[in-house]
């Protein structure tokens, strides 16, 4: 935190912001609705109704992973532009230095588009559909479970519950999702340092090669204490939105 302040200033910290911002509305529609809708095709049962007849974890799951499967390819784009502004990391403008190499988002996605043509543009969505899969199964049987086990049988998960559930649903989430996550921005940043990796496997391999397998966890503790709050806040919202819209 300190050498990015010192050497970006405190715009360093909002790197890559606007495409998150824009996108995530669109990206939570895809995941959220398309569990809902698939939760109702494997159990027949409205939102309203599975607290009375909870769904089996199997179903969660498996809606769950289908929501991320989608999700992903949405994702995909944005995500690799928000790595790309992320990491690039030019110090604060002075007059005659050289300009960054890329002035925006769109000028990013531009950029991308021209030297890598539209495939360059999903760089690292495999590895991304890896992690977003199985993790947001996982994301929902623990949200399922935790106000299930905090809320009485047939009734709805009160805020605090709902709040708690989500916030651990994301920390669970990441801890399984950090290796993909690891694996998957570099190879989203491997166009940009001229580097080709033979694919996803061979870039774990040369990963844990050069960098032991602690690299697989890297950022683990941030993602985490930014998983918390977001998640849970995101679930109290996702909640409250469908009793109020019935």
């Amino acid at each position: 935190m300190v050498k990015t302040y010192r050497h970006e200033s405190l715009l360093g910290f909002f790197k890559g912001m606007s495409f998150p911002i824009a996108s995530i509305a669109v990206v939570n529609s895809v995941l959220f609705g398309v569990y809902s809708n698939a939760l109702l095709a494997l159990t027949a049962t409205s939102h309203q109704e599975r607290r009375a007849q909870p769904p089996s974890y199997t179903h969660v799951f498996i809606a769950g992973c289908t929501g991320g499967f989608l999700q992903a390819y949405c994702l995909a784009p944005f995500d690799l532009i928000k790595v790309r502004l992320q990491n690039q990391t030019e110090p604060r403008a002075k007059p005659g230095s050289p300009p960054p190499r890329y002035r925006g988002p769109v000028h990013c996605a531009a950029s991308i588009f021209q030297a890598e043509g539209p495939r360059g543009l999903f760089r690292g969505a495999w590895a991304l559909t890896l992690r977003d899969t199985p993790t947001l199964g996982i994301y929902f049987v623990t949200y399922e479970w935790l106000c299930r086990q905090f809320t009485p049988d047939g009734q709805t998960p009160s805020s605090g519950t709902v709040l708690v559930a989500g916030g651990f649903a994301g920390i669970t989430s990441w801890v399984a999702a950090t290796p993909l996550d690891v694996i998957k921005s570099r190879m989203q940043m491997a166009g940009l340092k001229q580097r080709a990796y033979g694919g996803l496997l061979d870039c774990m391999v040369s990963s844990a090669r050069q960098e032991g397998l602690g690299v697989f966890f890297r950022g683990l503790t941030i993602n985490s204490a930014r998983a918390f709050p977001v998640n849970a806040v995101t679930f109290l919202s996702y909640e409250h939105l469908l009793l109020s819209w019935g």
